[in-house]
C-alpha cells in the first residue's frame, strides 16, 4: 500500500504557476515573510499544497504542506512543512512558491497570463532573437517585460504598440520596431 505514496510522482515545473517568493525568515517558530505575486484575491488562505523552488538552484520543487498563513502589511506570515525553525526557514530564502497550474482558466482573446509570458523567446521585426523574457515589472501606467540576453537587458512596454503578437505555440512574443518601446534617446 506505501508504494504510491513513494512512488508518486513530482510535478513537471513547466505546469507550475508561482504565486508567491519567501523573502526571509520570521520570527523563532519557523515562519516565513511572502511577497505574494498573485492578484488572485485570498489566494493564500485556505493553500494546502504548494511547490518551493530555489530558483538559482537546478534541484526540483520541493513538496509542502501550508499549516498557517496569516495576512500582515504588505504580504504574508506563512509556516509550511519544509521547515520549523530559523535555521531551516533560511534555507529557502528567495524560493518561488508554486502551486498546479489550472488549464481551463478563463481567457479573452489577446488577453496572457504573466507565467505564460516568462520565459518566452522575444524576437524584433527582423527575426533577429532578442534574449528571453525573466521578468515582468508591474507600473502605474502599464507592466513592463524584462528581456534579458548574454550581453543586454531590454526594459519593453507590455502594450499594443509595443508587442505586435504573443504565440504560445511557438513560445514567442514579436516586438514592433523600436520607436515603440526604445527610450535610450531618452536617457
Amino acid at each position: 500500500m506505501l508504494t504510491p505514496v513513494l512512488n508518486r510522482p513530482q510535478p513537471q515545473t513547466e505546469s507550475l504557476v508561482t504565486i508567491g517568493r519567501i523573502l526571509k525568515p520570521f520570527g523563532v517558530r519557523g515562519e516565513v515573510k511572502v511577497e505574494s505575486m498573485s492578484d488572485v484575491p485570498g489566494r493564500f488562505e485556505g493553500l494546502g499544497t504548494v511547490y518551493l523552488t530555489l530558483p538559482h538552484k537546478t534541484a526540483t520543487p520541493k513538496e509542502a504542506t501550508v499549516t498557517h498563513v496569516r495576512d500582515v502589511t504588505p504580504g504574508y506570515l506563512m509556516t509550511c512543512s519544509a521547515f520549523s525553525t530559523p535555521e531551516e526557514a533560511a534555507l529557502f530564502r528567495g524560493a518561488w512558491i508554486q502551486i498546479p497550474s489550472n488549464p481551463d482558466l478563463p481567457r479573452a482573446p489577446d488577453i496572457f497570463y504573466q507565467f505564460e509570458l516568462i520565459g518566452l523567446r522575444v524576437e524584433d521585426p527582423d527575426g533577429m532573437q532578442m534574449g528571453n523574457i525573466e521578468e515582468i515589472m508591474e507600473y502605474p501606467q502599464h507592466h513592463v517585460l524584462v528581456v534579458r540576453n548574454q550581453k543586454e537587458e531590454f526594459l519593453i512596454p507590455l502594450n499594443r504598440k509595443a508587442i505586435t503578437k504573443v504565440d504560445l505555440d511557438n513560445q514567442c512574443v514579436y516586438v514592433a520596431s523600436k520607436e515603440w518601446w526604445d527610450i535610450r534617446h531618452a536617457l
